[in-house]
C-alpha cells in the first residue's frame, strides 16, 4: 500500500510534466538542462544525505554482502539479457537495445527517489553500492553492445558524478566523518528536487510518444511484461531464500522493478543504436511501472 501511494504520487508529478509541456513551461532546451541537474546535482545530493544522515547504523559485513549481490545481480541480468532478443524473435539490429534495456534500468530518476520514500535515506546507503556496478557496466558493455562491437573500458566515463558521489557518501559513513549541520541542511535541501524534477521530465518526455501505436507493439508489450514481472519476481524470490535483511530485500525489489533507464535512449543516440525503440521502451515501462511495481511489492510481501 505504501508503494502504490509513493507510485500515485510520482504518476501525479509525471502528469505535473505534461501540464507543463502543454503549457509552454518546458521545452527541449529545458529538458536536457533539468535533466543535467537532476542527474549531476540533485542525485547526487540525494546519495550524499543518506551518508550524511547517520541514524541507524549498517554493518561492515552487510556492505559487503550488498556489494557482492550488486555485482552477482548485474551478472544475471547480462546473462538474462543475452538470450532475452531470441526470445522476442526481435531483428538483429535491435539486439543491442534490447539487450542494454534489460540490464539497466531507471535506478536514478526512479529507483533511488522510490527507496527513499519506502525505506528512509539510510536505505541509499545500499543502493549506492548498486550504482557502482551500474555505471562501470553501462559505458564498456553498454557500449559494446550497444556498438555490435568490442568497446574498450573507459575509465574516465566510469568516474562520473554518480560514481564519485556513492564513494563519496560511503567514505563518509564508514569514518563517521562529521559534517556541519549547514552543509548538511544544504545537501538535505538540493536532494530534495531529486523525485519532483525526475518525474516532471519523464512526464514531459512521453508527450513526444505515440501511446495508442506504443500499446500496439506486440514484442514491446511482451518485453515489459518480462522487465517488470517476471525479472523482479523470480529474481527477489530467489534473493529472500539468502535470508538476507528486509531493507537490503526491499532496495533489490525496487531495483529490479523499475522501469528502462533514460540511459539507454542516450547510448543509442550517441553509439548508434535505434533510438525510436530505445524511446519507446523507456515510455511503455514507466508508464506500466506506475501498476507493476507495487503489483510486485504485494505478491512479493516486500
Amino acid at each position: 500500500m505504501i508503494l502504490l501511494k509513493q507510485m500515485m504520487v510520482l504518476f501525479i508529478l509525471m502528469l505535473v510534466g505534461i501540464c507543463c509541456r502543454k503549457c509552454g513551461i518546458f521545452n527541449d532546451e529545458s529538458n536536457k538542462r533539468i535533466s543535467a541537474l537532476v542527474l549531476n546535482v540533485a542525485n547526487p545530493a540525494l546519495v550524499l544525505s543518506s551518508g550524511i544522515n547517520q541514524e541507524s547504523a549498517i554493518g561492515g559485513m552487510e556492505f559487503v554482502k550488498t556489494f557482492v549481490l550488486a555485482w552477482a545481480m548485474f551478472g544475471v541480468l547480462m546473462l538474462i539479457a543475452y538470450f532475452i532478443p531470441m526470445i522476442l524473435k526481435a531483428e538483429a539490429s535491435e539486439y543491442g537495445i534490447y539487450r542494454t534495456m534489460t540490464i539497466f534500468s531507471n535506478v536514478g530518476f526512479m529507483g533511488f527517489p522510490v527507496i527513499a520514500a519506502l525505506f528512509g535515506t539510510i536505505a541509499l546507503l545500499y543502493a549506492s553500492l548498486f550504482l557502482i556496478p551500474f555505471n562501470v557496466l553501462i559505458y564498456t558493455y553498454g557500449i559494446s553492445v550497444m556498438k555490435g562491437e568490442k568497446s574498450g573500458f573507459r575509465l574516465r566515463k566510469i568516474l562520473n558524478v554518480g560514481v564519485v558521489s556513492c564513494v563519496i557518501t560511503l567514505f563518509i559513513y564508514l569514518t563517521k566523518l562529521p559534517i556541519p549541520i549547514v552543509i548538511e541542511n544544504a545537501v538535505d535541501s538540493v536532494s530534495g528536487l531529486a523525485a519532483p524534477l525526475s518525474m516532471m521530465i519523464i512526464g514531459d518526455s512521453l508527450t513526444k510518444v505515440n501511446l495508442k501505436k506504443l500499446f500496439c507493439n506486440a514484442r514491446m508489450l511482451v518485453f515489459s511484461g518480462i522487465k517488470l514481472l517476471v525479472i523482479p519476481l523470480a529474481g527477489v524470490s530467489v534473493i529472500k531464500l539468502l535470508g538476507l535483511n528486509p531493507m537490503l530485500t526491499g532496495v533489490c525489489m525496487v531495483m529490479l522493478s523499475t522501469p528502462v533507464g533514460s540511459m539507454n535512449a542516450m547510448l543509442a543516440q550517441q553509439y548508434g543504436g535505434d533510438y525510436e525503440l530505445a524511446s519507446q521502451g523507456v515510455t511503455i515501462t514507466t508508464l506500466l511501472a506506475v501498476v507493476t511495481m507495487p503489483l510486485v511489492s504485494f505478491l512479493l510481501k516486500v
